[in-house]
């Protein structure tokens, strides 16, 4: 259902919305987490009716390439999310990622409800005060108003299309990253 919250499955699970960057890289560093349900890469918090990929990627739309995460609290909590989503991308760099440039690779939380919107902001302060970043977060905390899911050739991107040049220079750092962090919140390999 475009333009409407993905989330059907259970009341016990929640819905997270971020943007950081290529969705593709940021889907496969997500779906690797115990208690992560689905994620779905789309466009978000755009002012257009529609989103599609090439729309997005001309920066007419001010849409975000973002993932829609549902997972089950009881695994993980939405500070580890962020957690791992402030270790796998730049949150420090307005409107790109690498190579990635445009407002559409923005750093972004899009929050579903106050409690998210609080434990966005107190973290991004704290990061800040850390010194861990050596230049100030840009992220933004918006409110969710929509999401678009992408075209089907963009879901689960990196386990179709592993040889993908882009994808291969790109996303396997941001794994190793998230391997040597967060270890223990990663699902077992097959």
């Amino acid at each position: 259902m475009n333009g409407e919250s993905q989330l059907h499955e259970s009341k016990e699970l929640a819905l997270a919305t971020l943007g950081g960057g290529c969705f593709w890289c940021t889907e496969a560093v997500f779906l690797r987490l115990k208690g992560v349900q689905k994620v779905v890469s789309g466009y978000s918090g755009g002012t257009a009716e529609t989103a599609t990929y090439e729309q997005v990627c001309s920066g007419q739309t001010d849409h975000v390439e973002v993932i829609q995460i549902t997972y089950d609290p009881t695994h993980l909590n939405f500070r580890n999310l962020l957690d791992v989503f402030f270790s796998t991308h730049d949150p420090t760099t307005l409107n790109r990622q690498g190579n990635d440039v445009g407002t559409q690779y923005r750093s972004v939380v899009f929050y579903h409800h106050e409690e998210q919107k609080m434990v966005a902001k107190n973290l991004i302060r704290t990061l800040d005060k850390s010194g861990k970043f050596s230049k100030p977060i840009v992220t933004t905390v918006e409110p969710f108003t929509t999401f678009y899911k992408a075209e089907e050739y963009h879901q689960n991107f990196f386990a179709c299309n592993p040889n993908q040049a882009y994808a291969q220079a790109v996303i396997p750092p941001k794994l190793l990253k998230l391997e040597k962090e967060f270890a223990e919140k990663l699902t077992p390999k097959d």
